[in-house]
């Protein structure tokens, strides 16, 4: 009851310099699938066949190989702004965790990591969420919040008030389906809401959603930050 019966599998590039590593990234995609959750099929090729493939909407990055680097990200993020980044890299750097995740990744692994972990941390980003600790997370956004940006001073949006409802939602950690069964809609509303949130507000991801509600006081409650912070996962997922 209620599991997905032969779904599709999600194509996820691997973007991988060493063959070593390659091989043992790979391994991640014997794993069973968790509940619920599709099959993930390795896509293997050059970054410019990967990133010309419009079937690919996640990526797996090594930044532990000798060529690759934030600069991969950036150009990965100006090429395909669309496709969603696993970053795999150096365990105890709290300052490339928060660049890779400036630089558009939705997780961030440590290379220690085993493949049980780094399957599930590509599925809590398949279901639309980012896998960070709460601790890099809050510092992250800390720090954003101090940083100059011209973008956080524009006139506020005009937001409908389903907007308004799922916004407030976000700043819960609330997930789409978490929202979706509060508000008593759809889904792919939600997902809906949600682009146009950030359309409107010039967010790319939900961390900056996040931000220029805060900056713009989108939503005037201020015991929802609060509930926000409580909310964010201690490990895996701030939905994104």
């Amino acid at each position: 009851m209620g599991q997905i019966c032969n779904p599709e599998p999600v194509r996820i590039g691997l973007v991988v310099g060493e063959p070593i590593r390659m091989e043992g990234i790979t391994s991640v995609f014997e794993e069973i699938p968790g509940d619920k959750h599709a099959p993930l099929l390795p896509v293997f090729g050059s970054m410019e066949v990967l990133l010309s493939s419009p079937e690919l909407a996640y990526m797996v990055v090594d930044l532990n190989s000798a060529p690759i680097g934030l600069g991969t990200l950036e150009e990965i993020r100006r090429q395909r702004p669309d496709l969603r980044l696993i970053v795999i890299g150096p365990a105890g750097n709290e300052e490339l965790v928060m660049d890779s995740i400036i630089a558009g990744a939705r997780a961030y692994l440590d290379s220690t990591d085993g493949p049980q972990v780094v399957r599930h941390a590509i599925e809590v980003v398949t279901d639309g969420s980012i896998w960070a600790p709460r601790r890099l997370l809050s510092k992250l956004i800390d720090r954003l919040l101090k940083s100059p940006d011209t973008s956080l001073t524009t006139a506020s949006p005009h937001l409908t008030e389903r907007e308004l409802q799922v916004l407030e939602l976000i700043l819960m950690a609330r997930s789409n389906r978490e929202i979706a069964h509060q508000l008593g809609i759809e889904e792919r509303t939600v997902k809906a809401h949600v682009g146009r949130l950030m359309r409107k507000t010039g967010a790319d991801n939900r961390i900056g959603l996040s931000l220029r509600a805060l900056n713009h006081s989108l939503v005037p409650d201020g015991s929802t930050i609060e509930r926000r912070k409580d909310k964010m996962p201690g490990t895996p997922e701030f939905q994104n």
